[in-house]
């Protein structure tokens, strides 16, 4: 095994989330990854928006297609950073430093090795995957051509959001917020010069997303691996051994974060029989959500480490309480943030120019489509015990049940009944029903992990 370089040891001890405050260990941790996270949903507003300047509707439709099959990529590279960050954080838990810097060398040789792969297995068929989602003519063209430019540097990020994945095992929350914060950044940037200033058009924003990935891999990189030295020199056999215990973890986180899109689509099929006004209705929503609602992403991602290092260390009367404290964050984050849409509402009509339906149905999500993200909050929050307590498959279980139980028959009827707003009405039934039970048997889980664990402590299994 090479030399490792270690920068600054003395700022973190070898398992810093199994001592101190567990609620001050997660607001850390969520408040740094809601900064880069939101950002990016930010960011990835503003580079629409820039296009949408160019006065064509059909360029602004291009992106937009080309974005949702970018998205099936970034779930694949999500669950692979998952099972990254809970096998590392797991090996410091129990202090075996050495395993985690193997686990972590041998994670990203599989991450670049699996983003590589798929993206050239799609590259091909882009055009076909497009048809798939209803691009056609001149918007067709314009996706086609920004995901040929685009999709090889999924690599790059692939390794960015592995690297990341590796901070956050640590506890380093403000390098691994740098990865994406960075990486928004030089989007902002250079989103306006190429777009507008190069005259590139759509072409400079695909060239934008290539520079923000770069970005992304060469912070999480810096932070990983000069500071921390926590990536070994990968070996093959290492390499081999190890996808076993990763995409025991990765398998299904990956398939969990497939079931959204799954869902979305059915809810839009829907939707999209009361005409283009609701669809537009919808767009808006979609756009303001991500950014209002980031933060509920961010603790889903952040607190993973927090319960695999407790977990590694046996010390399971924290991960319980990490449980209950995301709990409280989820149901007080989305009360506030539900109080400030409904505030809202007339500037967010005013500012994407919505009237008529449209505006209603928006007027409508805003006063009562919070709620959702209640529920939502819960899944996450248990998909996260679920992927770091060893219930992997209970995740994938919740999410698509959620998506095809919980949407479907609440939506179909929902919108039969009463029209959009009925529509909207069966999206947090559904919701509700799935995440309240994913948090109970999230509970139970950690129960009977609980009682294993003082039967037969861990001692730092990896």
């Amino acid at each position: 095994m090479s030399e490792q370089i270690e920068v600054e040891p003395r700022k973190l001890p070898r398992a810093v989330f199994t001592e101190g405050s567990i609620l001050k260990h997660v607001l850390v941790m969520t408040a740094t990854g809601s900064i880069g996270l939101v950002a990016i949903f930010f960011v990835d507003l503003l580079s629409l928006l820039y296009v949408s300047w160019l006065h064509d509707a059909k360029l602004t439709a291009g992106v937009g297609f080309a974005t949702q099959i970018l998205f099936f990529f970034v779930s694949i590279n999500i669950g692979l950073a998952i099972a990254i960050g809970a096998l590392v954080a797991r090996a410091l838990g129990g202090g075996d430093r050495a395993s985690a810097q193997r686990l972590a060398a041998s994670g990203l040789v599989h991450s670049c090795v699996i983003a590589a792969g798929t993206s050239l297995l799609a590259l091909p068929y882009r055009g076909e995957l497009l048809m798939l989602l209803g691009a056609r003519g001149e918007a067709l063209a314009v996706a086609d051509h920004y995901l040929l430019i685009t999709l090889p540097s999924n690599v790059l990020l692939a390794a960015g959001m592995a690297l990341s994945g590796v901070l956050r095992a640590v506890g380093d929350a403000r390098r691994a917020m740098y990865t994406t914060l960075f990486g928004a950044v030089a989007t902002s940037i250079a989103d306006p010069i190429l777009i507008f200033g190069l005259g590139l058009g759509v072409n400079g924003a695909a060239y934008a997303t290539i520079l923000s990935r770069l970005t992304i891999a060469l912070v999480g990189a810096w932070g990983a691996i000069h500071v921390h030295g926590l990536v070994a020199r990968p070996q093959r056999r290492s390499t081999m051994l190890d996808i076993t215990p990763m995409m025991a973890i990765a398998g299904p986180a990956i398939l969990t974060n497939l079931a959204a899109p799954v869902a979305n689509s059915y809810a839009l099929s829907i939707f999209a029989g009361f005409g283009e006004p609701i669809v537009a209705a919808l767009t808006i929503i979609d756009r303001v959500t991500p950014v209002a609602f980031g933060v509920l992403f961010a603790l889903s991602g952040s607190v993973g480490p927090i319960m695999s290092q407790n977990y590694g260390a046996g010390l399971m009367h924290r991960v319980r309480r990490t449980l209950s404290e995301c709990v409280m964050i989820v149901i007080a984050y989305t009360l506030v943030v539900w109080v400030i849409l409904w505030l809202a509402t007339p500037g967010i009509i005013a500012m994407f120019n919505a009237t008529g339906a449209t505006a209603s149905l928006v007027a409508f999500f805003c006063a009562y489509g919070p709620a959702i993200w209640l529920f939502l909050g819960m899944i996450f929050v248990s998909n996260a015990a679920f992927n770091n307590l060893g219930f992997p498959i209970l995740s994938t279980v919740f999410n698509w049940g959620r998506a095809t139980l919980g949407t479907a028959p609440f939506v179909t009827l929902g919108a039969a009944q009463g029209g959009p707003e009925g529509g909207l009405l069966g999206m947090i039934a559904g919701a509700a029903l799935f995440g309240l039970i994913a948090i109970f048997t999230a509970w139970r889980a950690i129960k009977r992990l609980s009682a294993k664990v003082a039967a037969e402590p861990i001692g730092g299994v990896v």
